[in-house]
């Protein structure tokens, strides 16, 4: 009875505040790696019970901390914590949450450079010119600009675009990538600006891309199931 209740309390505050640390801390590293754009973007993190953490508007990342965070459920109300939590952020993150918050357990959205810049150009699609590409090409669905996000409607579409993938272009826009937590979605966040990166490096080049032909993209495909089974990926 009252143990069981104790412990389990117990245990939601101790998963709770592991969740405000790795949330802090990615915001942090963020602005190390030029992953952000001072208070604005957003990242958030599920909960148990249908709840989430989001960061108070207004808080430049550099300088967020694990008590910072503000609590809020599906029905966007404030469960706990100080300040506002920026409209775009719960029109966005919400949904997305809701729409599966085990493989959507993290949240990130940024306009990190290199990716957005691939959102900016008729063709955005991230190519197939490197392993790590490759890698993360499976993972993504590419969605067309439909003005600022600023009701849930707009974060229901985005988390239908999503679907069971985990990262999602956003034309002319940015980035959203998801993870069942901070650090897997944060190490694929990292991986794509990379790729983003390599990319751009090679379009200013002005000569032509090489890219993998079909057999050694399935050989890469076919690696690395491997060694996802084998439990190193």
């Amino acid at each position: 009875g009252a143990d069981m209740a104790n412990t389990d309390t117990a245990a939601l505050a101790n998963i709770e505040q592991q969740a405000r640390i790795d949330l802090a801390a990615a915001h942090r590293i963020a602005v190390m790696q030029d992953l952000h754009e001072g208070i604005a973007n957003h990242f958030t993190l599920a909960l148990p019970n249908e709840r989430f953490l989001a960061a108070p508007y207004g808080l430049h990342w550099s300088e967020i901390k694990a008590s910072d965070f503000i609590v809020l459920d599906y029905d966007a109300r404030q469960l706990s914590g100080d300040g506002v939590v920026e409209q775009s952020a719960l029109c966005i993150h919400l949904p997305i949450h809701q729409a599966d918050p085990v493989r959507h357990a993290a949240v990130l959205h940024t306009h990190m450079p290199y990716t957005t810049a691939l959102t900016r150009l008729q063709d955005q699609r991230l190519l197939p010119i490197g392993q790590a590409e490759l890698l993360l090409m499976q993972h993504i669905p590419y969605d067309d600009y439909d003005g600022l996000a600023y009701d849930l409607d707009e974060g229901r579409r985005l988390a239908h675009a999503l679907g069971d993938k985990s990262i999602l272009f956003l034309a002319n826009h940015g980035v959203i990538v998801t993870g069942r937590s901070v650090s897997q979605a944060y190490d694929k966040l990292y991986l794509l600006e990379r790729a983003a990166r390599f990319q751009i490096l090679a379009y200013s080049t002005g000569r032509p891309l090489r890219e993998l032909n079909p057999a050694q993209q399935e050989k890469v495909h076919r690696q690395y199931k491997e060694v996802a089974r084998e439990g190193a990926a």
